[in-house]
C-alpha cells in the first residue's frame, strides 16, 4: 500500500453473476470458451476459467444475492478484487468513506464493501503465491466441462452506468477509496440519444472503469438503468491478443454482434493506416477499428447478452484508449438495435 495505491489494489479476481436464467448464463459463458470447473463447497456458486477471468455463477436464493436477483434480473452482483492484504483494506477503505458489508449477508468469507448499486465489491488476498480461493473454497465438479479457450485473456474495462447526476459522485467513490485516476472525459452525441462518461484508471494500472450517465430518457444509459433497475455494471470487456482468431472461435455460437454501417470502412483506413491484420477479414466480422501515431486498437460488441448487460472485445496495440474514434459508428449500431426493438 501507498499513497497512490491506498488499498492494495492488485487487479480483478472474480465478477460474480447471478438472476433467474441460470441456464442460459451457464450456455453463455460455454460459448465464450469458459470451462466449467467447481462448485463452492458450502453454497450454489460454480466456477468458471479463462485465462486470467474467473466468472462465478450465483445460483443462491437467499442472502444476498437472492435479493439482488429478485431487484436486478440477470446481473453482475458483485466483484473479487486482488489486493495485499484484505483486513488492511477494507480498514482503509472505510477509513475513506466505504460502507462496509454485513458478513452474515455475503456469499464470500471475504471483507467487502458495497459497490456501484448496492453490488458488492470483494478484497481478495489470497491469490497467486498466497494460493487460489478456488482451491480453498470450490470442491471439483465430478464432471468439470473443460473447452480449449478462445483467446480471451483478461477483463480490460468494466462500464458503470449511473443516473443523470451521480456521475461525479461514482467518480469520487472510485478516486477517493481506491485510487483511481481520471484518464479520459467524453460528451458524447448519436443521431438521437448521447451520454458523458468519465474513463478512470485503477491505480495499479490493470483496468478501467468508466462511468456513464444519459443525457435524455431514451438513451442506451437510460435504457439499461430501466431495464436494471438501478446503477450497475453495463458491460465488460474482454482482451486478447487476437480480435479476429477469437471471433473465429465464436462462430456458430448464440452470440450476436452489432451491425457496422456498411460505408465505415470506406474511411477508417485513411484515419488508422498501420493496422496489419487482415482488412478483410476485419470488414467480414465488423470489427471496429481506431489508433493515433502511437498505435491502433481493434473492438467489437456484442447485442445485450444478460439483461441489459453486454460484452466487448477488444485488441490493443500500444493504444490505451476507448475507441474515441468509433464513437459515432458505434452510437449508430446502438440506436438501430434500439429502434429495432423499439426502444427509440
Amino acid at each position: 500500500m501507498n499513497p497512490l495505491n491506498p488499498i492494495g489494489l492488485q487487479g480483478i479476481e472474480f465478477t460474480e453473476f447471478t438472476g433467474g436464467s441460470l441456464d442460459q448464463l451457464d450456455a453463455l459463458f460455454w460459448a465464450f470458451g469458459f470451462s466449467k470447473l467447481r462448485r463452492h463447497r458450502s453454497r450454489d456458486i460454480t466456477w468458471y476459467h479463462q485465462n486470467d477471468i474467473n466468472f462465478l455463477l450465483n445460483a443462491e436464493r437467499d442472502g444476498f444475492s437472492g435479493a439482488f436477483a429478485r431487484t436486478h434480473g440477470p446481473s453482475i452482483c458483485s466483484m473479487g478484487w486482488r489486493v495485499e492484504n484484505a483486513s488492511a483494506a477494507l480498514a482503509e477503505a472505510v477509513r475513506r468513506g466505504a460502507v462496509a458489508a454485513d458478513p452474515a449477508r455475503c456469499d464470500h468469507a471475504y471483507p467487502a464493501i458495497h459497490g456501484i448499486g448496492d453490488s458488492l465489491v470483494y478484497f481478495i488476498d489470497c491469490h497467486g503465491p498466497r494460493g487460489s480461493i478456488y482451491e480453498a473454497d470450490f470442491a471439483p465438479l465430478a464432471l468439470p466441462q473443460v473447452q480449449a479457450d478462445k483467446g480471451f485473456l483478461a477483463i480490460d474495462h468494466l462500464t458503470n452506468n449511473v443516473p443523470p447526476g451521480q456521475m461525479d459522485m461514482w467518480s469520487a467513490f472510485y478516486k477517493d477509496i481506491f485510487g483511481f485516476t481520471e484518464v479520459r472525459y467524453f460528451d458524447i452525441k448519436g443521431a438521437k440519444t448521447g451520454l458523458t462518461s468519465h474513463a478512470l484508471r485503477s491505480p495499479d494500472g490493470s483496468f478501467c472503469i468508466p462511468i456513464n450517465q444519459p443525457k435524455d430518457d431514451r438513451d442506451q444509459i437510460a435504457e439499461y438503468l430501466r431495464e436494471y433497475n438501478g446503477p450497475g455494471v453495463q458491460h465488460l470487456a474482454f482482451s486478447t491478443h487476437d480480435i479476429l482468431a477469437s471471433l473465429d472461435a465464436l462462430k456458430g455460437s448464440p452470440i450476436e454482434m452489432l451491425d457496422i454501417d456498411d460505408d465505415y470502412y470506406d474511411a477508417v483506413y485513411k484515419r488508422v493506416p498501420q493496422v496489419r491484420e487482415d482488412r478483410s477479414r476485419i470488414r467480414a466480422h465488423q470489427v471496429l477499428v481506431d489508433g493515433d501515431e502511437e498505435g491502433y486498437l481493434l473492438q467489437i460488441f456484442t447485442r445485450n447478452l444478460i439483461g441489459p448487460i453486454f460484452i466487448e472485445i477488444i485488441q490493443r496495440e500500444n493504444n490505451l484508449s476507448f475507441g474515441e474514434g468509433n464513437f459515432g459508428a458505434l452510437f449508430r449500431s446502438i440506436e438501430k438495435d434500439q429502434e429495432r426493438r423499439g426502444v427509440i
